[in-house]
């Protein structure tokens, strides 16, 4: 069965922070974007703020959300079943979103539910803020359709051209979208760590044991959805190049996708753990050695950031994302994008290196306190009040709301 959305109520006295939020995956998928908008909406809720998500969902999603979730119409991607895109807002959507009555849109994901979004936000001069998490652009190549390159820019440049704040996640980031055109009034928006839970305390030698890994191996690590655009195929020859060179090593992947019994039988020596969370996930990161993760599509990086929270050097693709994270030669290394032989020499230097590893380790899990979750979420709560202290004046029902809207508590299932 699915999970009941949560219902909500309209206060009495609505509170200046009403964030209607917008993304395509939320509960669904367990993914960067999801676990990074419910991180946000706990933060936000816990802050004197109200939310309403409108996202797609499905009858058993592997996330139990945060907030109150509004599900929008969607379909499953052909061939990719576990990513959804969505129709926009229904009839039960729209009424739910005027009953809420939003001070700010925020609209997390470019397609039809945030183009609907933000034509509504249009119509009702609600400011719109979006944030930046994925780089569509950088996966065309992985399912042969370069050609949408173009249509996708230009969209972009209309769309968040409509935004007050566009959040991004790294200087980097920043630059690339400059350099395509767009002009967006840009906010740096970094994902945080729970160094609480990642850090390398969580250490387990047991845990090694029942993986089958003896004490003294080092033990090379990925940790991310499996699909060949993060970087797989070069994980893939990295260990086949250490195997070749006779270097004792061991390698763990933890994550599932679409391609997961194709790597199984590719690297037949490999451990592979699955999907892990919370503790688990801990853990494993800790009980490893060597972070090796060659994903150049990534917007930020948050599997780096654990691993590096959790004391691990991390060689990654030196591509907007890890790049922000990983300083080259203290915390690990930075490598270029799809050049095996290049990671194979970084990855060989960690491995045999006992000094250097626990070198880089110490400062991995120093640099990673600067990515404190409070802080990060505590700098979006504050570009909020900046856009709604500017529209304080303009603050207006939406076209149609004075009939809903009255001092009763409304609901809406």
């Amino acid at each position: 069965m699915a999970r009941q959305p949560k219902k909500f109520h309209l206060p009495t006295e609505p509170t200046p922070r009403r964030i209607a939020m917008f993304t395509g995956a939320y509960n669904h998928i367990a993914d960067g974007v999801s676990l990074t908008m419910n991180r946000l909406v706990r933060y936000l809720e816990a802050h004197d703020s109200e939310v309403l998500v409108f996202a797609p969902t499905v009858d058993r999603p592997p996330i139990q959300h945060a907030g109150a979730l509004i599900p929008a119409p969607s379909f499953a991607l052909p061939g990719r079943s576990e990513y959804r895109v969505s129709l926009g807002l229904s009839r039960t959507a729209r009424r739910a979103l005027r009953l809420f009555n939003p001070t700010l849109f925020h609209v997390a994901t470019p397609d039809f539910l945030g183009l609907h979004a933000i034509r509504m936000a249009l119509l009702w001069k609600t400011p719109i803020v979006s944030s930046y998490h994925t780089h569509f652009s950088s996966y065309l190549k992985f399912y042969g359709i370069e050609w949408l390159d173009w249509p996708i820019w230009t969209y972009l440049r209309w769309y968040y051209k409509r935004c007050a704040h566009l959040y991004v996640p790294t200087p980097a980031m920043t630059e690339i979208l400059k350099e395509q055109g767009i002009v967006a009034n840009y906010r740096l928006w970094p994902r945080g760590v729970d160094t609480d839970r990642f850090n390398p305390s969580h250490r387990s030698y047991e845990w090694r044991r029942a993986q089958g890994i003896e004490d003294d191996e080092v033990v090379v690590s990925f940790v991310s959805r499996l699909v060949w655009e993060k970087g797989l195929d070069v994980y893939a020859k990295v260990l086949e190049g250490l195997r070749a060179r006779g270097i004792r090593h061991r390698s763990l992947i933890v994550g599932d996708g679409p391609i997961r019994e194709e790597l199984e039988a590719r690297l037949p020596d490999t451990i592979f753990t699955g999907y892990l969370s919370g503790n688990e996930l801990a853990r494993a990161y800790a009980s490893t050695d060597v972070f090796l993760f060659p994903s150049a599509t990534e917007t930020f990086g948050n599997v780096t950031l654990e691993a590096l929270a959790s004391g691990m050097p991390a060689v990654c693709a030196d591509a907007p994302g890890s790049n922000s994270l990983v300083v080259h030669g203290e915390t690990g290394y930075l490598a270029p994008v799809d050049q095996a032989d290049v990671f194979l020499e970084y990855t060989t230097n960690l491995v045999e290196d006992h000094s250097l590893r626990d070198k880089m380790s110490r400062a991995s899990a120093l640099r990673a306190h600067s990515y404190e979750w409070d802080a990060v979420m505590g700098q979006m709560l504050a570009y909020y009040d900046e856009i709604l202290q500017a529209d304080a004046s303009r603050m207006i029902l939406p076209p149609k709301m004075a009939k809903h809207h009255s001092p009763a508590h409304h609901r809406v299932s």
